[in-house]
């Protein structure tokens, strides 16, 4: 699972300890508060720093948000294409409610990863290596799509468009999922997706 401490792989000296305060602070912040609503001056205070040493690490609020969320992308395309390679999910169906299962746990063990990632409309502030980040995790779920047409278990259409509906529809579950106690949460979207509930 994607953790604000796996950002990086440099060693921990004391500037790198200091980005991780600042990472930490900022995803907190921005999946509780919203990117919009959260400041500079928050991060930096809740990182226990002073304000302009953000900018020592980042040129920009937008710019560390946009390494946030390429992380929580790289997780989802790291899902879908572990999913992809599993031998116990042979079939296209098999492969989506694995993904599904994968990012609902994904949501239980860490609901700000999923909701920064997938549910936050950070269209207007996610630079292109985001944007190509988003893409990568959209064309791995549409591989298996497209698989699922090939094997007579997704209908007629575009891919893109039956990779849209799939990912609207777990967006949404998911979305509702956050706002309820993990537990029930896990249990009822289980029952619906045909998972069993933990």
């Amino acid at each position: 699972m994607l953790h604000p401490s796996n950002f990086s792989s440099s060693p921990a000296g004391a500037a790198e300890l200091t980005r991780q305060r600042l990472i930490r602070a900022a995803f907190e912040l921005f999946t509780t508060r919203g990117y919009h609503d959260t400041t500079t001056a928050q991060i930096a205070k809740k990182a226990g720093i002073a304000e302009g040493t953000i900018y020592r690490h980042f040129a920009s609020k937008q710019q560390l948000m946009n390494e946030l969320y390429r992380a929580a992308q790289r997780w989802a395309t790291k899902l879908v294409q572990d999913t992809a390679r599993d031998p116990e999910a042979r079939t296209a169906r098999a492969q989506l409610m694995a993904v599904a299962h994968g990012l609902f746990e994904g949501a239980a063990e860490d609901a700000a990863v999923v909701k920064l990632g997938l549910l936050e409309r950070l269209e207007a502030v996610i630079d292109d290596e985001s944007r190509k980040a988003a893409r990568e995790f959209r064309l791995a779920l549409e591989r298996i799509v497209a698989e699922g047409k090939a094997q007579g278990a997704v209908r007629t259409g575009a891919v893109e468009i039956w990779a849209g509906v799939w990912l609207a529809t777990i967006s949404h579950a998911l979305d509702r999922c956050r706002r309820l106690e993990t537990g029930r949460c896990r249990r009822a979207i289980g029952d619906r997706c045909g998972m069993e509930g933990n």
